[in-house]
């Protein structure tokens, strides 16, 4: 009779794979389609945009705080549980969201509850999946935040028509979807567990040292607190967040940006649903090239496209075909961030403690989001404009290359 270990490691895989892209889609649905409430609010209750980006940005921080908590119970308690308890969390949250009459309401309820339940449902699978994919540790990655950019994709029309129907609007949005993505987080969590100690793929054994080489000492991983110690982890976490706080800035506006110049409501929520596709195609395929070239190499080029990216948003905005084309590129460099910042995490520090040390990481997608959409509106009620905006976004992005280009990989922990 086979004993408990055993039976676990029998369950394929891939299984956990799903429960990432269940997950992560429902985040997605949850952050990334927010542009498109935008004129609705504005239009019912007459709040300025930097009023109602603040809803955004405190649910993106919310989300990004939680995260050093779930990642730190997900390596305790395992990630079912975790993951089950934020769907419920931000079921409710997102529901409740649709009854708000108050700026206060909405930044309770889609802001605070929403962006905790979020963050409980995002982290643990992104931690649990390279441990079942030591093989391709970053491409497993990409399948567990592919979703994010799924759900941006289907949200993004779908709010769209449910708000322009005069049989729903936009509180029904908030129903819907809101049951849905609550649904979604709970099927998410039953595919979730972690790999026996000592597992590994059928076939598969770690790299040996080449031949004829020194006698290398046992290494080991870093504990979370020796992580936090290392100059390394800070200039990933300045650079994560000045990645986040252009990518988020734009989520944020582009429809708002998009119909400010001409475009019409449903070719706005298009140029949003482009940039959800390349944000999720480029979250897998970005994870082969790190495998072949190293997650350093990709970060610093997508960052470098990304300020170029930044720089001819605004000209694109009066013209849906190339505004589509900057918004994919954005899109694409974006998305690429979520499979490479974990991947080099783990590469640096080791699988130990990755769900805390990726959870901490993660809190500087929290304060991008806490400032990137509110500036971006505060400076454009400002200056009328969203040309300020998005050569700020530019220019913090260019920062982001600067700390990944000089990062290095820490010393090797020995036994």
């Amino acid at each position: 009779m086979g004993t408990k270990n055993e039976v676990k490691a029998l369950i394929p895989r891939w299984i956990p794979l799903l429960g990432g892209v269940l997950g992560s889609t429902t985040c997605g649905a949850l952050l990334y389609a927010w542009s498109v409430f935008i004129k609705p609010l504005n239009a019912e209750f007459g709040w300025s945009r930097a009023d109602i980006s603040l809803a955004f940005s405190i649910c993106v921080l919310a989300f990004g705080l939680i995260t050093v908590v779930s990642g730190k119970l997900s390596d305790k308690y395992g990630p079912r549980i975790v993951v089950a308890i934020g769907a419920v969390i931000l079921g409710i949250g997102f529901v409740c969201a649709g009854f708000i009459t108050s700026k206060t309401q909405l930044y309770l309820t889609y802001g605070l509850l929403a962006g905790l339940g979020g963050g409980m449902v995002y982290l643990p699978p992104i931690a649990t999946a390279p441990k079942w994919w030591p093989d391709r540790k970053a491409l497993a990655t990409g399948f567990a935040v592919v979703g994010l950019g799924l759900g941006s994709f289907i949200m993004a029309p779908l709010a769209t028509y449910l708000i322009n129907n005069p049989n729903y609007g936009w509180r029904y949005v908030f129903y819907f979807v809101g049951t849905a993505m609550g649904i979604m987080g709970l099927l998410s969590a039953f595919c979730l567990s972690n790999p026996p100690k000592g597992w590994k793929p059928k076939g598969w054994n770690p790299p040996a040292p080449p031949a004829g080489a020194a006698i290398v000492k046992e290494t080991r991983d870093y504990t979370f607190s020796e992580t936090t110690k290392t100059p390394q982890f800070w200039m990933l976490y300045v650079g994560y967040f000045c990645g986040a706080f252009a990518g988020l800035m734009v989520i944020g506006h582009i429809a708002g940006h998009g119909i400010d110049s001409g475009l019409q409501p449903m070719q706005a929520a298009m140029v949003v649903s482009t940039l959800a596709v390349f944000n999720a195609l480029t979250r897998v395929l970005i994870g082969y090239a790190a495998d072949k070239f190293g997650a350093k190499a990709s970060l610093v080029t997508i960052m470098a496209l990304q300020v170029a990216a930044m720089a001819l948003l605004y000209p694109a905005g009066k013209e849906v075909v190339f505004l589509g084309v900057i918004a994919a590129l954005i899109g694409w460099n974006y998305g690429a961030m979520f499979t490479l910042f974990p991947s080099t995490c783990l590469q640096y520090y080791g699988p130990t403690s990755q769900g805390s040390n990726y959870g901490l990481l993660f809190t500087s997608f929290g304060f991008a989001g806490l400032f990137g959409p509110y500036v971006g509106g505060m400076l454009k009620d400002i200056t009328k404009s969203y040309y300020v905006p998005f050569i700020v976004g530019a220019v913090v992005v260019a920062i982001s290359v600067v700390m990944i280009a000089l990062v290095k990989a820490p010393p090797k922990k020995h036994v």
